[in-house]
């Protein structure tokens, strides 16, 4: 990776590549010695079986070599992440360890003091083996968080369910889309899942819209100065609302989930029921996840988001998410520890063999086998740059005010031009 192709997060843009326990809270900084006096509560996503035995093994594992040191962890629904975990913080009883997302979500953490400095707590093969990747976690030169995954989005598809429909390669240009889309319908095959009741995978279609009509420069302008008053925000609604009213989505897409159960988003993937859904590269797992047989989907393929005529955008561009954990500010010294143990090559190997994702690690690549992940790769190291989330880049107030309006949009309830006023509205009050 290279430093150009990250859109990563800080104040500005950086351009490069549970429920509470009752003990052990922040703030427990006792120094350990086998007698249990370094309790840390870990809040986590993992909702899989695999990836929860995972998250558990790693603990103990840690603790069989740390005597003294107990670490409790909890499951929360990807989709309640973030806003537990701010009310957590807001009131003073925060977990230890934390999903962190980078961004302008970790940013605004970072200017609360509510997170650790790892600076200079990173150990230099950690250091080494992340590269780039650790950009997105850095503000104002100092380092939040430590990357675990690198998470490019792009459209993830049933390549048994194109052959039925007679699509003979995937689309590359969005008139190549819409014209899968209308084989697929013909075929009574529903086009493209899409779990809009959690609205963020909604908006990820306005946010792949928005970069290829939009060109580099207005992005990190947008991140830093937080106005949206250039053409290309509301060309990409335009752009996204015309693409909608093909009606590319499946039947009662604004209240299908995105990763739960056989009838979200990712089950209708998994199933058969849906030949497409755009989404970040933890999906692999999480349609194996939910398989007949609890295995990998053997026909899933991927492919870029599609270029789109009179954009401003780069069409290699890639956007999605560099998926990493932080440290609570008065979380005690072992919290960092922890992280840099979890960021072992052989650690992060068993990261990506459980996940069936991408490891931030350079060293653990190798462990990813899936064919899809293995096509995410190659066009990540292709790309011109890679962007956030643009959800994760604005910030939590930005990014939820976005999101929301999308799905208002998508329900007849808003256009492109509420969108850009909502999301400027929001900003305004930053």
């Amino acid at each position: 990776m290279t430093t150009k192709r990250t859109l990563a997060a800080s104040t500005a843009v950086v351009m490069g590549a549970l429920a509470l326990a009752a003990c052990g809270g922040s703030g427990d900084t006792g120094e350990g010695g086998g007698d249990g006096s370094v309790e840390m509560t870990f809040w986590h996503n993992s909702t899989t079986d695999d990836g929860k035995a995972f998250q558990q093994e790693m603990a103990d594992a840690f603790e069989a070599e740390n005597p003294g040191v107990k670490i409790t962890l909890q499951v929360v629904q990807n989709e309640d992440m973030d806003g537990k975990l701010q009310t957590a913080l807001n009131s003073g009883d925060a977990p230890d360890i934390f999903m962190a997302r980078g961004g302008g979500k970790l940013a605004d953490i970072a200017e609360a003091g509510q997170v650790m400095d790892l600076t200079d707590l990173i150990d230099d093969a950690t250091s080494d083996a992340l590269g780039t990747t650790i950009e997105a976690f850095t503000v104002d030169g100092k380092v939040y968080g430590m990357p675990t995954a690198v998470l490019p989005g792009g459209i993830f598809y049933s390549k048994d369910l194109f052959a039925q429909a007679g699509i003979a390669s995937p689309p590359t240009t969005m008139a190549e889309l819409e014209d899968a889309v209308a084989k697929l319908q013909a075929a009574g095959v529903a086009p493209i899942a899409l779990g809009a009741k959690d609205a963020w995978p909604a908006a990820h279609w306005y946010y792949f819209f928005a970069l290829r009509a939009c060109s580099q420069e207005t992005v990190e302008a947008a991140a830093t100065d937080r106005s949206f008053d250039d053409p290309c925000w509301t060309q990409a609604g335009e752009e996204y609302a015309e693409f909608a009213g093909l009606e590319p989505f499946n039947e009662g897409f604004l209240s299908t989930t995105a990763q739960q159960g056989a009838g979200s988003s990712a089950g209708l993937v998994a199933n058969h029921q849906a030949a497409m859904e755009l989404m970040g590269a933890w999906n692999p797992g999480v349609i194996g996840g939910l398989t007949p047989d609890g295995e990998p989907l053997a026909d899933l393929g991927w492919f870029p988001f599609p270029q789109v005529e009179d954009g401003q955008g780069d069409p290699t561009a890639m956007m999605g998410g560099i998926d990493g954990l932080s440290c609570h500010v008065d979380a005690p010294a072992e919290c960092p520890e922890f992280l840099n143990f979890l960021l072992e090559k052989d650690n992060q190997e068993g990261f990506a063999e459980a996940f069936v994702s991408i490891p931030a690690s350079k060293e653990a690549l190798g462990a990813v086998t899936d064919p899809a992940l293995r096509e995410i790769l190659a066009a990540y190291e292709d790309a011109a740059y890679v962007s956030v989330w643009l959800d994760t880049l604005f910030g939590q107030n930005v990014g939820n005010a976005l999101n929301t309006a999308v799905v208002e949009m998508l329900a007849g309830q808003g256009d492109a031009e509420s969108i850009v006023a909502t999301v400027n509205a929001a900003a305004a009050k930053e």
